[in-house]
């Protein structure tokens, strides 16, 4: 059972460091545009 719970812990904290490395390569970032939209202001 030890075993086990070593080897989940060990993929978890795998899983999360290649997560990290991931975002940090650049290939999670959103494509930038410039967006305008008229907004009405119902001022009395």
């Amino acid at each position: 059972m030890g075993r086990i719970l070593i080897t989940l812990i060990l993929l978890a904290l795998l899983g999360f460091v290649g997560l990290i490395g991931y975002a940090y390569s650049g290939f999670l970032q959103p494509d930038v545009q410039t967006v305008t939209q008229p907004v009405t202001l119902d001022v009395d």
